[in-house]
């Protein structure tokens, strides 16, 4: 079968690209001396979790309970729920461990630690726990230095496994080099945490980290025991942006076909929406903004500086960037054309299956993936 054969749109994953991906993430972490756990939200998908996970230890990281569960029924058992965990959610957490899973949940507030403990006791069931560092003010964590990070980790105890972040803010550096502060700003928070527990006689054997910019950019990793990342199998272009990887190693694109034009308005109309691309715009506040995604011709080749400008619900309106005049007869109806995400998670959650190429335009294989919580 040939990408001309599918209906559209449709998510294209290149194997030959995902597979360079993940190596050199797995060669740079193993000069550094820690072990991948590698974040399968974005691809929910055991053909490339497998491909991911070899030469690891084993271990992923998991955002939801239900990649958890497809993950685990098939046969990966360690696991790390990386979202501060919601009462709600413990009794499926208790089911999972029962039913023989090693699954991790992360904390940073006492209440929620109490909460778990409480829970824990009721059940009969341990909650192993990692608490959540604030590296860099981005989201969620426990301050370094904070007298809460003792205290959580008492109420813990022996369910305490360690301290984990994620400098989630490293997507917002302007240059490599505040990529690499960033990394070691992340690296110090959570060793100078692992510290204070050891030096209060509470256990901390696992340290970690974990974004794809500062997984790719960090030079040293002493005193970590493991890095989270994802977005590095597949990449987008947020990514690209920060000058993390290049168009070329991009691995996802939305399949589209040209439906219509708009000839005054220099146009081209093609039906893959916002339903099909997300309305992620990560790149805006970058110094290129790519629209809802840079279009290529189908063999996977960026065209003359065309976006996808503006979208409905089914419909991408592709245009020149900043007014560039696009030759719209190039694009007669019917003509198929790829798409490079922004961000590859969204893009990626809209569709049930990858159609997976190898660096050309016939699908060797399809791929199931799954969504939803």
């Amino acid at each position: 079968m040939k990408l001309a054969d599918l209906e559209t749109p449709a998510l294209v994953l290149d194997r030959s690209r995902l597979e360079r991906n993940l190596e050199r993430m797995r060669g740079h972490l193993q000069r550094l001396g820690v072990n991948l756990r590698p974040h399968v939200k974005t691809a929910k998908c055991i053909e490339v979790v497998r491909r991911a996970l070899q030469g690891q230890a084993g271990g992923i990281t998991v955002s939801t309970l239900k990649e958890a569960e497809q993950f685990f029924a098939q046969g990966i058992n360690d696991i790390l729920y990386a979202v501060g965990i919601a009462p709600n959610k413990l009794d499926h957490v208790a089911a999972l461990r029962s039913r023989g899973a090693d699954i991790t949940i992360i904390l940073d507030n006492v209440a929620a630690a109490q909460m778990v403990a409480a829970r824990s006791g009721a059940l009969g069931v341990g909650f192993p726990a990692l608490i959540e560092i604030d590296s860099d003010g981005h989201r969620s964590g426990v301050q370094p230095g904070a007298a809460t990070l003792i205290e959580i980790g008492r109420i813990l105890g022996p369910a305490l496994r360690g301290v984990m972040t994620h400098a989630g803010d490293s997507y917002n550096c302007e240059s490599v080099d505040a990529i690499r502060a960033m990394a070691e700003r992340e690296r110090a928070a959570v060793v100078r945490s692992a510290a204070e527990l050891r030096n209060a006689g509470l256990p901390c054997p696992v340290v970690s980290v974990g974004s794809t910019p500062t997984a790719t950019y960090a030079d040293k990793l002493d005193g970590v025991t493991e890095v989270r990342a994802g977005v590095y199998m597949f990449f987008d272009l947020v990514m690209a942006g920060l000058e993390v990887c290049t168009l070329d190693d991009i691995a996802v694109s939305v399949l589209a076909t040209v439906i219509g034009h708009q000839p005054e308005k220099n146009w081209i109309i093609t039906d893959a929406g916002w339903m099909a691309l997300s309305r992620d715009r990560g790149t805006a506040k970058q110094k290129v903004d790519q629209g809802y995604g840079v279009v290529c011709d189908v063999n996977g080749c960026p065209l003359d500086d065309l976006i996808v400008a503006d979208t409905n619900q089914e419909h991408g309106i592709v245009a020149g960037r900043q007014g560039i005049t696009a030759d719209i007869s190039r694009f007669p109806i019917g003509t198929q054309l790829r798409v490079l995400p922004n961000h590859a998670c969204a893009t990626a959650a809209q569709h049930p299956a990858y159609q997976v190429v190898n660096g050309g335009t016939e699908v060797g294989a399809v791929w199931s993936r799954f969504s939803g919580w």
